[in-house]
């Protein structure tokens, strides 16, 4: 991984995202999009912000957590912070493959091995689906929707993933037949160390605490996002918050399904049908509903991380580290 692929590819990305933005006026019919935009309670925006921004804490919370479990100590919280704000700028890359950019720095900041702190954003994708799966599970069963294949999917895949990594005669028979192989014998030693990592993460206390609070973390957002509906003339009842605490999640567990940057189009797609589906909205005001949440709960993190990568990296520079040179020299390594 180097510095120019990760620009790369998040410039990739936010023309992705503009195309998709193109995408949702065309069907909502430019005229009746920005008519709509008008009649939009904008002083909710703020609000509705400042409720993203408590998800996005409580989530930072989590990463303090998890850098305690795997033995992280002295790591200033600033230097955290920056550290973990940085990834949240990548959210977009493809895969979301620039979240990982929190292990390299992480590396250059405290010389945590990469190895071992790399787990950790395992860890939290998995507490994030299975929170997201509980948030939406009722819509499901209220709902009687077609959307249970996603829950299924993610569901066994969540409980795969836990049972391997707890289960070490399962976990180290896999990292004998990766030991096998010419090209990743060499990487025998990183191997076992992100699998302790793994494993450690995996406990079923952390599991259940980081859970429980993802589960609130992400109830920011469905607040947000009921937020987002009230603003645009959905009656604030509590029908509306519970289709909204289904709409949003099952929504995002589609787009990471399908490893689209950043969730791009298929989460679009998702909050635009179902909002159509279940509230009963134009196309227009569907559209602008898509387009004012995707805003503040990805496109305004992805701002927040590249203003705190910028923070970090200038601050590393001054100390004579080249983020450029390290993270290619990592990459060539890793290859």
């Amino acid at each position: 991984m180097n510095i120019a692929n990760l620009r790369n590819r998040l410039l990739f990305s936010m023309i992705f995202g503009i195309l998709v933005f193109a995408g949702l006026l065309a069907y909502g019919d430019f005229e009746a999009v920005v008519r709509s935009f008008g009649e939009f309670e904008w002083w909710l925006f703020p609000i509705i912000l400042l409720i993203t921004c408590g998800n996005y804490a409580l989530r930072f919370v989590k990463w303090e957590y998890y850098l305690r479990v795997i033995g992280v100590t002295g790591l200033k919280r600033w230097d955290s912070f920056l550290i973990y704000f940085s990834g949240l700028g990548m959210t977009v890359t493809p895969g979301k493959v620039g979240e990982w950019l929190k292990s390299y720095l992480l590396k250059e900041v405290h010389g945590t091995p990469v190895t071992k702190s790399a787990p950790i954003l395992l860890a939290e994708r998995l507490t994030d689906s299975v929170a997201l799966l509980i948030l939406c599970a009722f819509g499901v069963i209220a709902f009687a929707t077609d959307t249970w294949p996603i829950i299924v999917i993610i569901a066994v895949l969540c409980a795969i993933g836990v049972g391997v990594s707890r289960h070490r005669p399962t976990a180290l028979g896999i990292l004998r037949f990766l030991a096998r192989i010419p090209l990743l014998k060499r990487f025998t030693g990183q191997f076992e160390e992100f699998y302790e990592s793994t494993y450690t993460l995996m406990a079923p206390r952390g599991l259940i605490l980081m859970t429980l609070l993802s589960v609130v973390s992400w109830s920011f957002e469905v607040f947000a996002y009921f937020l987002t509906l009230v603003g645009l003339g959905v009656d604030p009842t509590f029908d509306t918050l519970l289709k909204a605490a289904f709409i949003l999640p099952i929504s995002t567990l589609a787009a990471a399904i399908a490893f689209t940057p950043g969730g791009l189009l298929v989460a679009e797609i998702g909050l635009t049908g179902l909002s159509r589906r279940l509230l009963d909205l134009t196309r227009d005001t569907a559209t602008v509903g898509t387009v004012i949440i995707r805003i503040a709960t990805l496109w305004f993190g992805v701002v927040i991380g590249l203003i705190a990568f910028a923070i970090l990296a200038r601050r590393l520079q001054k100390q004579g580290i080249s983020l450029e040179a390290d993270m290619a020299l990592e990459g060539d390594a890793a290859g």
